[in-house]
């Protein structure tokens, strides 16, 4: 927006009189008398005023992208440098991939790092774990049908109670007797923790009592080889039963297989890099050719580790780690457990090079080729023109009128949605298909994935469709005149981005403001998925996430446009602007009061200046476009009326190629690792070797264990200013105690890196009190079976709708 504000006055000011006063193109009226095409041939001398501006505007734009771009830097490394991040393990922590067979145990990698300022603290090697990824996830689908059969069982009980309770009333009142209230009438009046309903006999228990047993919830099994079930295929089963059965049956399969990767570590956690030979290695050493321990669980070729100091994470981020090509080289700092992709920790990194070109050849067909399904939605919604042309399409005419006007006038919009809404799900697919081990990076690549796909499809097949579209007549009689006419017709694309742009700053900005999709979307959700505790404190407590790998492309879609109209249309520049301070207002309301970003989901601002990238596709498409108009106008003697203006149109598309490359060499490595300069400002442990760490002269390597860390004494404070934050800033002494490393918790040190399967304890089973007691009776059956489960802060009452005060018991 601040960019644009002087464009916007300098544009107006000069070029939509240069367009307008004294100068008229034939048919072109209305906003198209504010083009580049609605210069007279006569008047070729104005191109100049085009020119100049082209040139201003470009340097501006510029000079901003660079103050951007190092401003965002330095905010980022107050951000990496903030005590508060800084002591989160993931902050000193390097998820390394492509690792060799002879590092695969800790004592190698900690030794191979041990040069680093701190040392190691602590290596997780990534494990194949054979089949206990599948039952840790059966296991949580078992606890998520435990918990759903269970509030539905209590639900039906409520119910049952409640009608049994409305014909004792009906009867009492035809027989004149009064109504007996012993027994409960179904309200919020009775303690919680109660039953209502006495059991005179021990074997008979509340639930078999209050719901008749053909009633209780029951499901399919997958029949045979089936991944999934089918209705009335495979076997019925108890719900409840069978979900009690399932959790103590995966839980012990998992302690069990729990033990043996626990006997696998220790055997690796201090063996010399020579007793893991790895078929994948590539420079095999005499000590590899020695027999080694066979392993249930061996390592596979990634690695997390953690560092004592936070500058040795981001030195090992930069340092060349391994003298084979590819060997090592997939290095990522600031990774969350909850971030990762533990599917692609194992990709060879050969493979993952051949399946990042497939990936994004798949992807270049996805961008080419999509215009085809757009294609047939044009030609449903043109259905009565195509009928009264096509003899063989009469059958659809000859349908009902309702039939018809749902054909062309509702089905169009709802398949094109449904394409918008399938293609970011396929490009994210491709990027997790290619190996990016993060979510975060997922998105990262969906964002330059789907901006062009934005770029192509909303922007370029529009704007010279449009303008040969509006050309064609022309071009027909007389293609002798082709210049002429193009260079005319092309800038009047612009009218549809105008409005375009009108339609996003107005009823874009409007519908974010009413949230009345996300209102809607609420309570449906709450209806008809608020069934379980934990799915109602989801619905009500958990804001709404971003997704910034298709929020990103949109917005730069919109500076594509108007950059690449500036100077062709330039009412577009205020029009712009007005839009992009509605957007400004717009998100930051949504940020601060409705949208929330989970930790695991922060990447320090990563998608930032992949946005400054996408606004150089905006100036090269004005320059590219100005370019071939100038060298396509044409002067009242039919003659070529601006070849100096293109030729130094090609000149500033040199000096922004030249610009744009020295801003990526000199910005892009301080995007993502912190420099050694800055090493005293950071907050981190003592300079004396820890416990756990490895030193020059230790001759031999130790594992990794225990140890307190120090406060830091020189945490890095905010600074009020750029400026300030060059010349170091003010030091915050009051968050120096919080840099020690937080979360080290267990005996042998933290365990945020270990693969869920290999750690998680089961979930706890997440109950409903109610008026019955049932929900009490079901959680004392549970526990029996020595599955963790809670009633606590869950209530049902006594319609049967539950609610909840607190957080999930775990």
């Amino acid at each position: 927006m601040f960019i644009l504000l002087p464009i916007w006055f300098l544009s107006w000011a000069v070029l939509m009189p240069l367009t307008s006063v004294k100068t008229s193109v034939p048919p072109l009226s209305g906003l198209d008398m504010f083009t580049f095409g609605n210069i007279a041939p006569d008047k070729e001398a104005r191109y100049a005023g085009q020119l100049i501006l082209a040139w201003i505007f470009t340097f501006w734009i510029l000079w901003n992208l660079k103050k951007e771009m190092k401003h965002f830097v330095l905010t980022r490394q107050f951000w990496l440098m903030d005590p508060r991040n800084a002591a989160c393990p993931q902050a000193n922590t390097v998820l390394i991939t492509g690792v060799p067979a002879r590092f695969l145990t800790e004592a190698a990698i900690t030794k191979l790092f041990s040069h680093l300022p701190g040392g190691v603290r602590k290596v997780w090697l990534n494990r194949d774990l054979k089949d206990m990824p599948e039952i840790y996830d059966r296991r949580l689908s078992a606890c998520n049908k435990l918990e759903s059969a269970e509030t539905s069982l209590i639900g039906l009980a409520t119910k049952l109670h409640n009608k049994k309770l409305k014909e004792a009333a009906k009867a009492a009142k035809k027989s004149g007797k009064p109504v007996d209230q012993s027994s409960g009438n179904g309200s919020d009046d009775r303690p919680l923790t109660e039953p209502s309903i006495g059991d005179a006999e021990q074997d008979i228990t509340l639930a078999e009592k209050l719901v008749p047993k053909e009633k209780r919830p029951t499901h399919r099994l997958p029949a045979g080889f089936m991944p999934f079930a089918l209705p009335f295929i495979g076997k019925k089963v108890d719900t409840i039963e069978w979900a009690r059965e399932e959790i103590d049956k995966t839980t012990k399969e998992l302690e069990e297989r729990r033990k043996v990767l626990a006997q696998d570590i220790a055997k690796t956690s201090e063996a010399p890099p020579a007793e893991t030979a790895h078929p994948d290695d590539d420079v095999a050493e005499p000590e590899e050719d020695k027999e080694h321990p066979s392993q249930t669980y061996p390592p596979l070729n990634s690695a997390f580790v953690l560092f004592n100091k936070q500058i040795a994470a981001h030195l090992a981020l930069q340092s060349l780690t391994h003298h084979q090509p590819y060997r090592m080289t997939g290095k990522f700092v600031n990774v969350s457990p909850d971030d990762i992709i533990w599917s692609n920790l194992n990709m060879n990194p050969y493979e993952a090079r051949v399946r990042k070109a497939i990936s994004w050849a798949i992807t270049a067909a996805l961008i080419i080729f999509w215009a085809i399904p757009v294609a047939f939605v044009g030609f449903v919604s043109n259905i009565h023109a195509l009928c009264a042309q096509y003899s063989w399409l009469n059958w659809i005419c000859n349908l009902p009128k309702v039939v018809v006007g749902i054909i062309s006038g509702i089905l169009p919009p709802v398949l094109l949605a449904v394409l918008m809404m399938l293609l970011p799900i396929v490009l994210r697919l491709l990027s997790k298909f290619e190996g990016v081990p993060q979510r975060t990076g997922v998105e990262l690549s969906l964002m330059t994935r789907f901006f062009l796909f934005q770029v192509v499809h909303s922007f370029l097949i529009v704007t010279f469709s449009s303008g040969i579209i509006a050309a064609l007549p022309g071009l027909l009689n007389d293609p002798t005149s082709i210049p002429t006419i193009l260079a005319q017709n092309l800038p009047q694309a612009s009218t549809f981005f105008l409005t375009y742009i009108i339609l996003q700053g107005l009823t874009g900005v409007a519908s974010g403001f009413l949230t009345i999709v996300p209102l809607i979307v609420y309570y449906v959700k709450l209806i008809l998925l608020g069934s379980t505790p934990r799915s109602v404190f989801g619905i009500k407590y958990t804001g709404r996430s971003v997704q910034w790998g298709t929020l990103w492309p949109g917005i730069t879609l919109l500076v594509v446009i108007t950059l690449s109209y500036s100077v062709i249309a330039p009412i577009i520049n205020g029009l712009a602007c007005a839009s992009f301070f509605l957007f400004y207002l717009l998100y930051k309301y949504l940020f601060i009061w409705q949208l929330e970003q989970p930790r695991s989901d922060e990447t320090g601002g990563l998608f930032y200046p992949k946005a400054l990238q996408h606004i150089f596709v905006g100036l090269y498409l004005q320059q590219v476009c100005l370019a071939a108009l100038f060298f396509l106008a044409q002067n009242d003697n039919q003659k070529p009326g601006a070849i100096p203006e293109g030729a130094l149109m090609v000149v500033l598309i040199v000096i922004t190629a030249f610009f744009h490359m020295i801003l990526n060499n000199s910005y892009g490595p301080l995007l993502h690792a912190l420099p050694l300069s800055l090493a005293e400002k950071l907050g981190g442990l003592p300079d004396t070797p820890e416990q756990g760490s490895v030193s020059e002269n230790d001759g031999k390597e130790k594992t990794a264990g225990p140890s307190v860390p120090a406060p830091s004494q020189a945490a890095k404070g905010k600074a009020t200013s750029i400026e300030e934050a060059e010349e170091g800033g003010p030091s915050d002494a009051d968050d120096a105690d919080e840099t020690s490393l937080k979360g080290l918790t267990d005996d042998n040190g933290p365990q945020e890196f270990d693969h869920p399967a290999s750690i998680e304890p089961q979930r706890v089973i997440w109950l409903p009190r109610d008026t019955l007691g049932l929900g009490q009776a079901e959680e004392a059956a549970i526990r029996e079976r020595g599955i963790d489960v809670s009633t606590q802060g869950a209530v049902m009452n006594g319609k049967g709708n539950v609610d909840v005060s607190s957080a999930p018991p775990e």
